[in-house]
């Protein structure tokens, strides 16, 4: 942060002729553009503005000098571009200019390609040739009439017909794929039509395209696809360095106790082969690598991932360490708690607590002292313990259960803490993302898919909702002496629920629970329902997770289209936790009032209905729900261009071929600017300023350091004394231009009569990726690369201040594409 002018930044120059040969004083009766902003920014720190009723003329002169302020912004070439790259850094949450040695480099890629090919591996059978080669193309006998598909030369169409039909040159009939375009019908040959076409599935509720593509004319379809191609490029990069910058993170590794041995002999169960696995897994992150473990583990409910947390957590409180359960719901980390509790009872030097609103204040200070303390070792809560009150005296691990149960806010503070502390996550159905990052081996992931052998599958029932259908299904539980989860999606219907079962079963005791209700009330009521008491429990998607009752075998989902496909599966999960089958009833109103995403939802749901299938269906979920969740919602809309199937084959090619968008930067001492231009100051412009020579020399210096040191002075620069003449507008252009040279791998620019030419490091993919990812067709049109060259031929020989703007203007273009390449 720069809190007065004269300290922007540390003085430091390296190559002094470039600016100080600027400061030329001009003549005293030389113009001096833009001097009334300045003096009224002047102005405008030292006047109160008065209200519009009584507005001064000081004031109304400071509002104006405010709105041609703006204005200049808004077309200002310098602001637009730090708005831009300042936008990305947001986005990234990288900064800048930071480089790797090239022997990292090297190092990190491979790293990074091994772990991809093993992500592959795991994208079992249907979808991986023999050849290892991944593809998301659509078998065409797979396709129905009316569905949509994607040409990959010639963009979407709709499938027609799979028909016999004789070629020109030939005298017997084949088969061929019709497809209906926007102005006719193509016939593809069916062997052709499988290497090219992929099934286009829209990452939002409606399956129709905005529009189908032109046979006459490809064009439009290009551009759609080299669009889809740079946000591929830019979600690779995210991905690589979110990878790399975990790999560089380093912690000691823990020993590995002999105790262990008697603390693993504590679980009453055989474990199963994948349970296996994940221990193996979870122990050699922990006490054979330094960097800080980040591990998924994908299991079914009631299948023993709860084991793999108590392991890992036994692990690192040995060792000194603290540990944090993070749940959801109050309900999930009571259980949590109990168990941890239980489990960890014959260790009374291990302390364990629960932090949450049910707690007196002074039961939570004196918790919150603990954890400070260090005399609090396993923290069990919900979001709570991300709060800022909470502060940890030794976190060494972080147990996040079911994280797409976590607000936006919760995840981005869960992710802080995968750079200091190892991270285990839990989950039935994982979250998108969170797949797609383990499927690709960005993210180690451990699959429990096995059922335990006392486990029977959940018998699944979707049907039209009748109260016939309601009541004859609670009876047939509580006869056989089992309990009924009722399950509703809002509060709003739990009443009239409660009065039509009370009317039907007065004899039962039946509640209501959801998250509305006061602690104390809801607390006692999940107690009732888990002894026993209370037979029927009437609630909202609160019980969705952690609830492990064994006597209650039913549960009953009303509205069933207003749920989420992870929801609903996590809901069924409830139920069939012991050896006896287990009913999940899911009603929805009318069939003709659901989507057409619904109706697909449910019947995938269905379709998994046998046990270990949560890993498939989340799988599946990904094509249904969208893709907002995968990388956030502005890729929504370039994964619409040109469908999921095709965009995640794009993105899978783009993984295997990463060491081909990599940028080698240049230092920029090294950079030559071979334009001859030194405007002259104006001598009333340099008077105006305070130290000039310190302040250039600080220019220069920000610009060496990196492009966003450069926009910060530039941003401060113009916060003290308002928009600079032209004159100084030219030479941080100057700066500019030499700063994202240096970034962009260019190391020399120069013109020679009406051709401009920068002389470069980088290769002609990734030229023709930046040329992909500029918004201007001006200077799009103009460049081409031949001989390690970036070339423009102009309409005409610029002079000189106005070839550096256009200089500028390209580099800044050029500029754009960055965040999708590596840089080092």
């Amino acid at each position: 942060m720069w809190l007065c002018r004269a300290h922007l930044f540390p003085v430091a120059i390296s190559e002094p002729d470039l600016l100080l040969s600027s400061i030329r004083p001009a003549s005293a009766t030389s113009p001096l553009k833009n001097s009334p902003t300045s003096f009224t920014k002047k102005i405008k720190r030292q006047l109160p503005v008065a209200s519009s009723l009584y507005a001064s003329p000081g004031a109304v002169a400071v509002k104006l000098a405010q709105r041609r302020d703006r204005i200049e912004e808004e077309t200002d070439d310098i602001a637009l571009l730090n708005a831009r790259i300042r936008r990305d850094h947001v986005r990234r949450e990288v900064s800048g200019g930071t480089a790797m040695a090239p022997h990292e480099a090297d190092t990190y890629i491979q790293l990074v390609k091994e772990q991809q090919q093993r992500g592959l591996q795991k994208l079992k059978g249907d979808k991986a040739k023999q050849d290892g080669a991944f593809t998301y193309r659509v078998d065409p006998y797979s396709l129905s009439s009316g569905d949509y598909i994607v040409h990959k030369k010639v963009g979407i169409g709709r499938f027609v017909s799979i028909k016999f039909d004789v070629p020109k040159d030939g005298s017997h009939p084949v088969e061929y794929v019709f497809i209906e375009y926007a102005d006719g019908m193509a016939k593809l040959p069916l062997k052709q039509a499988s290497r090219m076409l992929y099934r286009y599935n829209l990452p939002n509720e409606t399956k129709k395209p905005r529009t189908l593509s032109k046979l006459s004319d490809t064009s439009l379809w290009e551009k759609r696809r080299k669009k889809g191609k740079v946000a591929v490029q830019r979600m690779v990069v995210d991905l690589m360095e979110l990878y790399l910058h975990r790999l560089k993170q380093k912690r000691c590794p823990y020993p590995k106790s002999p105790a262990m041995d008697e603390f693993t002999a504590q679980f009453l169960y055989e474990p199963t082969p994948d349970q296996k696995q994940a221990f193996f897994d979870v122990e050699k992150d922990l006490t054979e690598r330094e960097a800080p473990m980040d591990r998924l583990i994908c299991g079914d409910v009631g299948f023993g991932k709860t084991e793999v947390a108590l392991r890992a957590i036994y692990c690192v409180v040995s060792a000194g360490k603290q540990a944090m359960v993070l749940a959801p719901t109050i309900v999930l980390a009571k259980q949590h708690y109990a168990v941890i509790s239980q489990r960890f009872s014959n260790y009374p030097d291990i302390n364990v607590g629960l932090l949450s609103r049910f707690q007196t204040k002074a039961e939570k200070d004196e918790y919150l002292e603990m954890i400070k303390d260090g005399n609090l070792h396993i923290i069990v809560g919900t979001h709570s313990l991300l709060g800022s009150r909470v502060v940890y005296n030794k976190l060494g691990l972080l147990v996040v259960d079911e994280e797409q149960r976590f607000g936006v806010k919760q995840k981005e503070k869960i992710a802080s803490f995968k750079t200091s502390v190892d991270v285990l996550t839990l989950s039935a159905t994982p979250i998108p993302r969170t797949l797609y990052l383990a499927l690709t081996g960005f993210r180690d992931a451990s699959l429990i898919s096995t059922p335990p052998p006392e486990r029977v599958p959940i018998k699944t029932h979707l049907s039209a909702f009748t109260k016939g259908k309601v009541t004859s299904a609670i009876k047939y539980e509580l006869d056989r002496g089992g309990q009924v989860f009722y399950v509703l999606p809002r509060i709003m219907g739990l009443e009239e629920v409660m009065e039509f079962l009370e009317q039907s079963f007065p004899d039962i005791e039946i509640a209501i629970a959801h998250g509305k209700q006061y602690s104390k009330q809801l607390e006692d009521t999940m107690e009732r329902f888990a002894q026993g008491s209370i037979k029927i429990l009437i609630c909202t998607n609160i019980v969705e997770s952690g609830l492990d009752i064994q006597n209650a075998n039913t549960i009953i989902v009303q509205d069933v289209q207003q749920f989420g496909l992870a929801q609903l599966y996590q809901l069924r999960g409830r139920v069939g936790r012991s050896d006896k089958e287990a009913h999940a009833y899911l009603f929805y109103p009318d069939k003709l009032s659901l989507s057409e995403q619904a109706l697909e939802r449910l019947a995938a749901l269905e379709e998994c209905r046998n046990l270990g299938q949560g890993f498939q269906l989340a799988e599946r979920d990904m094509g249904i729900r969208g893709f907002g969740n995968i990388f956030g919602e502005q890729q929504t809309g370039d994964v619409g261009n040109v469908g999921i199937d095709l965009f995640f084959e794009m993105l899978f090619e783009s993984l295997s071929k990463v060491e081909e968008h990599r940028i080698v930067t240049v230092p920029y001492q090294s950079i030559q600017l071979d334009i001859n231009i030194n405007p002259h100051i104006p001598s009333e412009y340099i008077n105006y300023l305070e130290n000039p020579m310190e302040i250039l020399h600080e220019a220069e210096k920000a610009a060496e350091t990196d492009i966003w040191s450069l926009i910060q002075f530039s941003e401060n620069f113009r916060r003290q004394y308002g928009k600079e003449p032209y004159s100084m507008e030219i030479l941080l252009k100057k700066l500019y231009v030499r700063r994202m040279a240096s970034d962009l791998g260019i190391s020399r620019i120069f013109a020679s009569g009406k051709m401009v030419v920068m002389e470069t490091n980088m290769n002609k993919k990734i030229f023709s990726l930046m040329l992909d990812s500029m918004t201007s067709d001006i200077h799009r049109n103009v460049l081409i690369f031949e001989n390690n060259q970036i070339k423009a031929e102009l309409l005409l020989e610029l002079p000189k201040d106005q070839l550096l703007n256009w200089i500028f203007q390209c580099l800044s273009e050029l500029y754009a594409a960055l965040p999708a390449l590596i840089k080092f």
